[in-house]
């Protein structure tokens, strides 16, 4: 896979749980990693799921929340993840819940994350964070870091229920801290093309935002679902499997969006 020219910083955010922001996050990390790209995973979430999906230890260690803290350096507390040589992981810690109250008084509370990644950023051809399912101070500073946004969906009823408050929220990020980021694309994630209900919500997203919705669907399957009981990802521990597939492709579909881009 070519490599960036600089890198790429890719938030994967929706204040929606349960759309598949972890598994895209992780799958998509280890798929670019295995084709020879140096990748970082930052666990933004205070319930460190991408550190489990990753198997990088993540309890009673520094993390993430000592990094935006000012108590560590990110360098110091990066984690190597088992079976991929090229990708890395920085974790969360369960005291990653009390960050939005301690953020709050902090000078340039925004930035944190920001000011973390520039020092490491070099290293790494993307970064992927992943967020809470909150538009909350830690998703900000997500925000504030990154270059590309990705929004994953799942296709059923409620799924475009909170988007336009992300999509307000990222205009006033891009108007008042952030003009870099960029709305990549939608997602469409746990997708079952025999359900009338999610063929419908596809189409409707297709309808409203044409190209910026990925060619690719993930679809709801079994090995996605079990792969973090493992410590690893669908990609790893089964790459024939539909899942896995599917985020090979979303990998290769997105490496093709950015050097259009480019």
């Amino acid at each position: 896979m070519a490599k960036p020219a600089s890198t790429r910083i890719f938030t994967v955010a929706n204040q929606k749980g349960g759309v598949g922001k972890t598994t895209t996050t992780v799958n998509i990390a280890a798929a670019l990693s295995m084709g020879g790209l140096r990748v970082l995973v930052v666990d933004l979430d205070p319930q460190g799921n991408a550190s489990t999906a990753l198997g990088v230890p993540h309890r009673d260690i520094e993390g993430v929340y000592d990094v935006l803290m000012g108590s560590a350096q990110i360098s110091s507390v990066i984690q190597k993840v088992a079976g991929f040589p090229a990708l890395d992981c920085v974790p969360s810690n369960s005291s990653l819940a009390n960050a939005e109250v301690n953020l709050v008084s902090m000078v340039a509370r925004e930035l944190r994350l920001k000011e973390a990644l520039d020092e490491i950023s070099p290293n790494y051809d993307y970064i992927f964070i992943d967020c809470p399912p909150s538009l909350g101070l830690l998703t900000i500073n997500a925000f504030a870091a990154s270059r590309e946004l990705m929004i994953p969906i799942q296709c059923e009823y409620y799924a475009l229920e909170g988007l336009t408050d992300l999509l307000n929220t990222v205009r006033l990020m891009q108007s008042k801290l952030n003009p870099e980021l960029e709305f990549l694309g939608i997602l469409r994630t746990m997708y079952d093309k025999r359900n009338n209900l999610a063929i419908q919500v596809s189409a409707q997203l297709v309808e409203h935002f044409n190209e910026q919705v990925f060619y690719v669907s993930i679809p709801r399957a079994v090995r996605l679902a079990e792969a973090p009981s493992h410590g690893s990802t669908a990609v790893a521990i089964d790459p024939e499997s539909a899942g896995a597939q599917s985020y090979l492709r979303l990998a290769r579909e997105l490496l093709k969006r950015l050097k259009e881009a480019e």
